[in-house]
């Protein structure tokens, strides 16, 4: 990070952008990642939040934002520091989110597979008739599935309105 950045920050802010440092982010689990996020994110809008109250503030006394920009230099400088810091933990975050998302869709694969060979997902064999959800079989499942298709909820949909159409019909003729 810039060292004009980090010569407005004071101690505490220092040491927090200072957690956002490659060897400090490789430590963190997912979890603590994202906590450090939210406190980093909170500090960053809290000093975009002031630099634009003092910019505002400060626009009718000189005329413009141009001539009232450099009045409001320590804020944004404050703001900027945080958000390169919010930068780096974001796309820690985000390979990490990656990351547990694989490791649980190789888990839920692994837990299909095994069901499907008919044995659970601790890999122990299933009680005969016993499906992935308690169902019969694997072929009724797939029936019962094959039942719940968008054409046939649109059927189902179109019948349903038809039927409300035909009521409301015959509701109107009654005096």
């Amino acid at each position: 990070m810039n060292a004009s950045l980090l010569a407005v920050l004071s101690d505490a802010e220092r040491l927090l952008v200072a957690e956002t440092g490659r060897d400090q982010l490789a430590a963190l689990d997912e979890d603590a990642a994202i906590e450090l996020e939210t406190r980093i994110r909170r500090a960053r809008n809290k000093y975009v939040s002031q630099y634009r109250r003092g910019a505002s503030a400060a626009v009718p006394g000189k005329g413009g934002r141009g001539k009232a920009r450099p009045e409001n230099t320590r804020a944004r400088m404050k703001a900027e520091a945080f958000e390169e810091a919010l930068s780096r933990v974001s796309r820690r975050v985000a390979v990490l989110a990656r990351q547990a998302a694989a490791q649980l869709r190789a888990e839920r694969l692994a837990a299909a597979r095994a069901a499907g060979q008919g044995r659970g997902p601790g890999g122990r064999a299933a009680a005969p008739g016993a499906g992935p959800a308690g169902s019969a079989t694997g072929a009724q499942t797939a029936a019962a599935r094959a039942l719940r298709s968008p054409r046939t909820e649109k059927q189902r949909a179109g019948t349903l309105a038809a039927g409300a159409r035909r009521q409301a019909k015959r509701d109107s003729r009654q005096p």
